[in-house]
């Protein structure tokens, strides 16, 4: 009986458990669990016939509730569009991936329930493929060529928000895009790249020169800076070294102007201890000059005066009898006439010529001769000689020795 109890209870635990594992549902973090069946009212008020579970375990109402899986891991789609327009008329080719899942949360889970459950992810891969081509068209329609080639973040983040309501009715969430490659088949792009290419390497080209400038302009002014450094710290230098000299030499100009004045007070104070005795000098030099000196030298100019002026006395008689002599002599000679006048010469000529003829030496002549071109020549040049010896002196040579020689025969 016992035994039968045992069993009964193990079939019944057995059953309980089975039962249990058919109505209770874990929900993996990848997925949401749609419990269908009876109605309810959702967070924002919608009625609904179903209940949704993430991220933990429910039971299922037997009968009444059927469970469903709707899986919510990342799809990648690859997005392929080829002669999409661009704005002025260029056909492009676009390439790129983009990564959706099923939105987990309200509204947008509610929106994937009504429209993808049951759906495989091939299924809704392909949906939001075509959904995202469509809004890239779309989008490409609106920027040309440059735009789109120059600038892919702002071309993607343009397509996210283009297709985020559309996906969003989808009940589907665009995580990220990426734009991968932009071409086309007329060669348009690449002709913007030759352009480009060659702006950038003007602008290349010219960046260079600039920097070249840049950089010797900057290394003229780090040179400036650096000559103006070693100035002021050569400026710096030579006023510290003026500074010391000038301080060197106040000092020693101290020290020898305090060294001057003690020799000069030295000095003073021998002067004025030698004072005494210089004066007593001076005093005795004055009496031994007045002795020695002054007093024959008085008695000598005294006696010379005495001499003097006897001397002048006699002088003086003498100038007088010779003025007498003279005064008279003159009368004499006024009173006799011009005969006189020449006779008294002549007797003057006489000791003028010895003196003349002793200032010269003897000369032994043996031979003269006599240059000259006519006899008549040489006679004039006498007789102009005579002429100007009487101009010169007053005297008619031939005719006053003619007198001369009377007048001595009649003395």
């Amino acid at each position: 009986m016992f035994l039968a109890i045992g069993l009964t209870g193990a079939a019944g635990l057995w059953a309980f458990v089975v039962l249990l594992r058919q109505l209770y549902y874990i929900c993996q973090p990848s997925e949401a669990l749609i419990f269908a069946g009876l109605r309810r009212t959702t967070g924002s008020g919608q009625k609904v016939g179903y209940r949704t579970v993430r991220g933990g375990s429910a039971l299922r109402i037997p009968l009444l509730e059927e469970v469903m899986r709707l899986d919510l891991s990342n799809m990648i789609i690859d997005l392929q569009v080829a002669n999409a327009y661009s704005r002025g008329g260029i056909p492009l080719n676009v390439s790129g991936v983009a990564n959706i899942k099923i939105a987990g949360d309200e509204p947008g889970i509610h929106n994937a329930i009504e429209r993808l459950i049951g759906k495989s992810q091939d299924d809704i891969r392909h949906i939001a493929k075509e959904t995202l081509e469509g809004n890239l068209r779309g989008v490409m329609a609106s920027l040309t060529p440059e735009q789109l080639n120059e600038d892919k973040v702002t071309f993607a983040r343009t397509l996210l928000e283009e297709a985020e309501d559309d996906l969003q009715k989808l009940g589907l969430v665009l995580d990220t895009l990426q734009i991968q490659n932009i071409s086309d088949d007329v060669l348009y792009l690449d002709s913007i790249g030759r352009k480009q290419l060659v702006e950038l390497k003007r602008d290349s080209r010219i960046a260079e020169a600039e920097a070249k400038s840049q950089s010797a302009v900057k290394r003229a002014e780090n040179e400036r800076i650096t000559s103006l450094r070693r100035l002021d710290k050569d400026l710096a230098i030579a006023t510290a070294n003026a500074s010391k000299r000038v301080q060197d030499a106040l000092t020693r100009r101290d020290a020898l102007v305090a060294e001057e004045e003690a020799r000069i007070g030295a000095e003073l104070a021998r002067a004025e201890a030698e004072l005494p005795v210089q004066e007593q000098r001076i005093k005795q030099v004055t009496q031994q000059l007045e002795a020695d000196v002054i007093a024959p030298a008085e008695s000598e100019c005294q006696t010379m005066m005495a001499e003097a002026k006897g001397e002048a006395a006699t002088i003086i008689e003498q100038g007088r009898s010779q003025a007498e002599g003279l005064r008279d002599l003159v009368e004499s000679l006024q009173r006799s006439g011009d005969d006189a006048k020449r006779l008294f010469l002549l007797q003057k000529l006489e000791p003028l010529l010895t003196m003349l003829s002793d200032t010269v030496q003897p000369i032994e002549v043996e031979e003269v001769n006599l240059i000259g071109e006519r006899e008549g020549q040489t006679n004039l040049s006498i007789a102009t000689l005579l002429k100007q010896f009487q101009v010169s002196t007053g005297f008619r040579l031939p005719e006053d020795l003619t007198l001369k020689e009377g007048s001595e025969t009649s003395d």
